[in-house]
């Protein structure tokens, strides 16, 4: 009797932890701050093997993830993020990757609509996995896999305090030297 009860509630507990893509993202959220990173993945994105870098999917498009995440991070106003894209992506050819110019469109709507501000910085896709990797030994990381099938199409969101501006920093910076 006890080890079914025990089974039982293991199951259960179990069960209770299977959050969807939506409610893990709005979890870490609240607990990231300044050096978290989020990424949003296309299909092939590798798996990383750094305990700082948790890995889940979302079951919907690449394009209404990023939304998502973009309106997630707009109504936070601990967080700030600084957009990377990869440095190919201008450059993938639509005959080489079908459909990838109307991403391309796409992408760039939302980061107008959601930050106007601010313009994603390019960046060499190693070189963006290097950082990740560097940041997940001292800092959390969540990556968020799609289906997307199209080459150098994630998306990196580097957090920052939404409360206080590089700017800030720097002055704040000079002021101690």
């Amino acid at each position: 009797m006890k080890l079914a009860l025990l089974s039982l509630l293991t199951i259960t507990a179990a069960l209770g932890q299977n959050l969807t893509w939506r409610q893990t993202l709005d979890a870490r959220l609240r607990m990231y701050g300044h050096r978290n990173w989020v990424v949003i993945a296309d299909s092939a994105y590798p798996l990383q093997s750094n305990p700082g870098i948790e890995t889940i999917y979302s079951n919907e498009g690449q394009v209404e993830t990023i939304r998502h995440v973009l309106v997630s991070l707009n109504a936070l106003p601990h967080l700030r993020p600084i957009i990377y894209l990869d440095k190919e992506l201008p450059v993938v050819s639509e005959e080489d990757a079908v459909g990838i110019s109307a991403y391309r469109q796409l992408i760039s709507g939302l980061f107008e609509k959601h930050l106007p501000d601010q313009k994603p910085v390019p960046v060499y896709h190693e070189s963006l996995l290097r950082q990740l990797d560097e940041a997940a030994k001292t800092y959390n990381v969540l990556i968020i896999k799609t289906n997307m099938a199209l080459p150098y199409t994630s998306v990196f969101f580097e957090l920052r305090a939404g409360y206080w501006g590089d700017d800030a920093e720097r002055r704040l910076r000079e002021m101690i030297h």
